[in-house]
């Protein structure tokens, strides 16, 4: 299923605004595919030009930059802590850019687009004593 995104069929004062066009097949959007925390899933998607996002379905590892030592490392997560997107993601366990999560290291914050890039990329936050 694809949903269309597109300008409002309304306008500013709440009258029905005429389609100068009908929908075009580049102004579609994607469905949101969550990223959950488990063993490494990714689907690949063809994008306009011919590129490929890879969309990442789920994922148990996590790059971690640390902004005190500049070091980075690759670590497992625990759990989502908060996530700004949706209260109910944290729940679930849904990653999303901005989520704060649990791992081995700390709490760190996502920096990357995991449903876009195929990967997940943080910055810690809160080191574990």
């Amino acid at each position: 299923m694809t949903k269309w995104h597109l300008k409002s069929k309304r306008s500013p004062t709440g009258a029905l605004a005429k389609r100068h066009r009908k929908k075009k097949k580049f102004e579609r959007g994607s469905v949101f595919l969550e990223t959950k925390i488990g063993e490494r899933k990714v689907k690949k998607q063809r994008a306009r030009g011919g590129n490929i996002k890879l969309k990442l379905l789920s994922v148990e590892k996590i790059n971690i930059s640390d902004p005190k030592t500049g070091k980075t490392k690759r670590v497992k997560i625990l759990s989502v802590k908060e996530n700004p997107a949706n209260p109910h993601y944290a729940r679930r366990n849904v990653i999303t850019k901005g989520a704060i999560v649990e791992t081995e290291t700390g709490l760190a914050k996502i920096t990357s687009k995991p449903t876009q890039h195929g990967i997940v990329n943080a910055v810690l936050i809160e080191k574990k004593e």
